[in-house]
């Protein structure tokens, strides 16, 4: 998508109106920014499995 809105965009006039559509593609993707809440809701138990496999290796690793 973010390929498709800067082709038919064309060119631009400096990199930051580049930078400005490269945003509003990612955005428009997600709109609500939920993507990311749901991410780690998917990843919760996979986590704790791995916390209790590797026994503190995470937490430590989060410091």
């Amino acid at each position: 998508r973010i390929r498709k809105a800067v082709r038919s965009r064309g060119h631009f006039p400096n990199e930051q109106a580049a930078l400005k559509c490269v945003y509003l593609a990612v955005m428009s993707l997600d709109p609500k920014g939920t993507g990311r809440k749901r991410w780690t809701q998917r990843w919760k138990a996979a986590l704790n499995a791995f916390e209790i496999t590797f026994e503190g290796r995470l937490a430590a690793a989060r410091r």
